[in-house]
């Protein structure tokens, strides 16, 4: 790992990112992320099973937010920008690098005014566009 991964920022202070560091930071990303995934699955599944106006309901929900927004907090320090939940972009200087939990890799990418729904496969974005960030 290059020491570009550990510039921890402030969080809102999204960075601009080459293709390459993108990649790089990645599996920390989808690491971060995988934990918080695994850590809300019990509450979301008592989420659905406790009864209205009780404290144990509440006491979820409050671990639930909790839960998101630690993940949110990660991420924005690492300068990625959160989109949604487990949905991120890594800014690029003219548009995004899109993930979404539980991808298994960095592959799509859309512009600042275009969002996940149109995102479309890094690979043909570079072999049409061969941005800077690419190289």
């Amino acid at each position: 790992m290059t020491a570009a991964i550990w510039q921890i920022g402030s969080p809102g202070d999204p960075r601009v990112f080459t293709l390459a560091e993108a990649e790089e930071l990645f599996p920390l990303v989808r690491h971060i992320t995988y934990g918080a995934y695994r850590e809300l699955e019990p509450v979301r599944r008592s989420l659905s099973t406790l009864p209205p106006d009780s404290g144990a309901l509440y006491e979820a929900e409050e671990d639930y937010e909790c839960i998101v927004k630690r993940w949110v907090a990660k991420m924005e320090r690492l300068g990625v920008v959160v989109k949604g939940l487990w949905l991120v972009d890594f800014d690029t200087g003219d548009g995004y690098l899109c993930w979404r939990f539980p991808e298994l890799r960095l592959a799509y990418y859309h512009s600042y005014c275009e969002d996940y729904a149109t995102r479309r496969p890094l690979r043909e974005v570079i072999e049409e566009l061969d941005p800077d960030w690419a190289c």
